[in-house]
């Protein structure tokens, strides 16, 4: 159990380590907020979307298909399709969290977004997981996206298409620091070509989402065999 001045060092400490990332959210937070502006989402709307979903990937899925009247069922189908790699990263990073409390692991699980998930498996393979460190990475994190999803919505009108000035690549610029952090030579580079590949042309083949399920599904399945090639060389 660590004492008051212990809990805040940690939780500080995560902080210092999730800044670069806060960094690179916000634009991504800008360009949702422009988009769900031109969806004809209030303010108030896309940021009770950011606060209680937290999830850029579904969220902007949500955005493409979004219609008036919405398809609820369509959106929340998209949602859940977008968001089922939860399952894996909260297996994988659950596992680590020894030090949790159950209620303090639920709760952590609420704010497992890809960015915090990556930072977390970065942390635990280095030193012990703590309940404060992890809420000193998820809560200004969250914080940012939440405020950067309303700030722009306000500016939807003056940002203009985010394309013309390169907001749109902030969000797979993420994923790809994200990726060579776990770089493990030609291990990865199999999983990445299958799930790269199985996602194209899915994405060329069958109409909606299913290009995320399908690339998730193939890396696994890279992965998975690798894995299993190690163990017979070995």
């Amino acid at each position: 159990m660590l004492n008051r001045k212990q809990a805040a060092g940690e939780f500080f400490a995560g902080t210092r380590a999730i800044l670069p990332l806060i960094v690179a959210v916000i634009p991504i937070g800008l360009v949702f907020g422009a988009i769900s502006a031109t969806k004809g989402l209030s303010t108030l709307e896309a940021a009770l979307m950011s606060a209680l979903v937290f999830a850029g990937g579904s969220q902007f899925v949500a955005m493409d298909i979004w219609t008036h009247p919405a398809s609820w069922a369509g959106v929340g189908f998209a949602a859940l399709l977008v968001n089922i790699r939860h399952v894996l990263m909260s297996a994988s990073i659950g596992t680590k969290m020894k030090s949790f409390s159950g209620l303090q692991k639920y709760a952590s699980m609420l704010f497992l977004a890809d960015e915090l998930w990556a930072m977390a498996e970065f942390r635990a393979a280095e030193t012990r997981l703590t309940p404060w460190w992890f809420a000193g990475i998820a809560a200004p994190f969250y914080a940012a996206w939440v405020g950067s999803s309303v700030a722009g919505s306000l500016l939807g009108a003056f940002l203009g298409d985010p394309t013309v000035i390169g907001l749109d690549f902030a969000f797979p610029a993420v994923f790809v620091v994200l990726v060579m952090g776990f770089w493990k030579g030609r291990d990865t580079g199999a999983v990445l070509a299958a799930s790269g590949l199985a996602a194209v042309l899915t994405h060329q083949f069958v109409p909606g989402v299913w290009y995320i399920a399908a690339g998730a599904l193939a890396g696994l399945g890279a992965a998975m065999w690798t894995g299993k090639a190690r163990e017979v060389a070995a």
